[in-house]
């Protein structure tokens, strides 16, 4: 017996809306005082057969912003120097102007009118967009200013787990706890997470 499923193509499957993964790192909890250290997205595909992806990375080392405040209980956490020199961190600006724009490259591409973010603890990550976007006096933002795809919340429903490496494991996605708490690493795991969850769905 045929299927008669159809495929939603990429702008149709979440009514417009184009899931952006990301992950920060900071120097603390508060997104107002704390500084954004790093900052990584990774951009997802959808398959022929309808299958959702890890297609692209992108990230960007961030210089704290003047008068931050850098807690040193958070920069043990990630061990992040944020005045190593060979960090070669951007301006809090000109990083977001690099991730923004690659966004708005596949708004275009995919037809969808905004990104949402998806994040493990995605509000989290969002504030701190949100802030360095206000202190940039950046107006035009991709995301959706209220709404995320959070995954430790989708974890919890899908696979019973809320911290991201055990959802990992659960979902048969190797995590090496040692390379943690890097933008790239955590955004790459939580992204192969959300498509797990998805493509059950």
């Amino acid at each position: 017996m045929k299927s008669h499923n159809k495929i939603l193509p990429i702008d149709r499957r979440f009514r417009g809306l184009l899931p952006i993964v990301v992950d920060v790192e900071t120097a603390g909890l508060h997104c107002d005082i704390n500084a954004l250290l790093e900052i990584a997205i990774v951009q997802l595909g959808m398959s022929a057969e309808g299958k959702w992806y890890p297609a692209k990375t992108l990230a960007c080392h961030v210089e704290p912003f003047p008068g931050a405040v850098l807690d040193q209980d958070a920069l043990e956490i990630h061990g992040i120097d944020p005045f190593y020199a060979l960090r070669f961190a951007l301006p809090e600006k000109q990083a977001l102007h690099l991730i923004f724009s690659a966004i708005r490259e596949q708004l275009r591409q995919t037809g969808c009118y905004r990104a949402v973010l998806v994040g493990h603890n995605a509000w989290f990550d969002l504030s701190f967009v949100l802030a360095a976007a206000r202190r940039a006096k950046i107006k035009s933002i991709p995301f959706h200013a209220f709404t995320v795809f959070d995954t430790a919340s989708l974890s919890a429903i899908a696979l019973g787990e809320t911290v991201l490496a055990r959802a990992a494991r659960r979902a048969r996605i190797p995590f090496n706890v040692a390379e943690a708490h890097s933008a790239i690493y955590d955004a790459e795991r939580t992204a192969e997470l959300f498509c797990h969850i998805v493509n059950r769905s």
